[in-house]
């Protein structure tokens, strides 16, 4: 992985993908006690960062490979990501989804034209669903963070933060940024590295789901002791990815850990403020900017509003105990 790699994903997202604004509320600011800049990829095609790795990939591969299909696990913004990237391709996605996914998300994927295959992520391996039908059907795996391709189309995020950070002035800050297998946050530090190096990316996660944090705190991957429990769904891996890790390692700051209700907070916050819909996970950055600041040490904090696809009843149980 390296600065060449997200540079040519750039340039082949180009005119595909939206290029997100950074959005900034003075309401924000004073809750978090310093300068907020939001990156809201929720705005972004399928409602998530995704589809930027998800057409990076399937745009480098040959065509003849290509028109065999294409299969991908995903909880749902990959799986809507790929769905979407296949569907403008020309070819056929399959998509292996946990049960417990979000219906819209599910939905979504079916609607984009994937076919969507549910299994249960507390006593089934999807890797081994994944590369088994990929076998099976000659199909090519396209894995959500362990896939250089993936990690070098959401690195795009991150060239897309220094450009218009430092169109705004702002040359030093800490970056956070939702982290589950870590293919965004390594994406992003990698782009930083080159363009920004005055910027720290942290990596967020929840409660009960820090296999990152640990993994930075201990210089091994850590596993997560179970794999369901959090509206974070978007950002609940079993452990840190392999090719992710090495990044995260060298690049970033400590982890951040977020509990789930400053998630509902955060996703309040940012509709009261910013006019924008984040699911839980896709809070997680902000809810630390917000909530957790006594961890940040710079006097500007850019965070990563990952994703936006929430079903209407979570989202509205946010809004309840929190709108204004």
């Amino acid at each position: 992985m390296n600065i060449d790699m997200i540079e040519a994903a750039a340039k082949r997202i180009d005119g595909k993908a939206r290029r997100t604004p950074l959005l900034s509320s003075p309401f924000l600011d004073e809750i978090a006690g310093r300068r907020v800049l939001v990156k809201p990829e929720c705005l972004q095609h399928t409602g998530s960062f995704k589809f930027r790795g998800a057409w990076s990939a399937l745009s480098a591969l040959d065509p003849k490979v290509r028109a065999k299909g294409v299969i991908a696990f995903s909880s749902g913004n990959h799986a809507q990501g790929v769905a979407l990237a296949a569907k403008e391709h020309g070819t056929t996605a399959v998509i292996v989804m946990p049960s417990d996914a979000p219906q819209l998300k599910i939905n979504n994927t079916k609607a984009l034209g994937a076919e969507v295959i549910l299994y249960d992520r507390a006593t089934e391996d999807r890797d081994e669903i994944g590369e088994r039908l990929a076998g099976e059907r000659g199909l090519t795996l396209i894995k959500p963070f362990d896939e250089p391709l993936v990690v070098a189309g959401q690195g795009s995020v991150g060239l897309e933060i220094a450009e218009q950070a430092a169109e705004m002035g702002v040359t030093q800050a800490e970056v956070l940024v939702p982290c589950g297998g870590g293919g965004l946050t390594s994406g992003v530090a990698l782009a930083l590295e080159a363009k920004a190096p005055d910027m720290k990316v942290h990596p967020v996660e929840p409660e009960g789901f820090d296999d990152v944090a640990r993994s930075l705190r201990s210089g091994k991957i850590e596993q997560n002791p179970a794999t369901t429990g959090s509206i974070c769904d978007a950002i609940i891996t079993p452990s840190p990815g392999i090719i992710p890790f090495p990044i995260l390692h060298r690049l970033c700051g400590a982890g951040l850990v977020v509990s789930d209700d400053d998630c509902l907070h955060a996703m309040a916050e940012a509709f009261t403020r910013l006019k924008i819909v984040i699911e839980p996970g896709g809070a997680s950055a902000l809810a630390a900017a917000l909530f957790h600041g006594d961890t940040l040490q710079s006097d500007t904090v850019i965070v990563v509003a990952s994703g936006g696809n929430v079903d209407a009843a979570l989202f509205s149980q946010a809004l309840a105990k929190y709108g204004k």
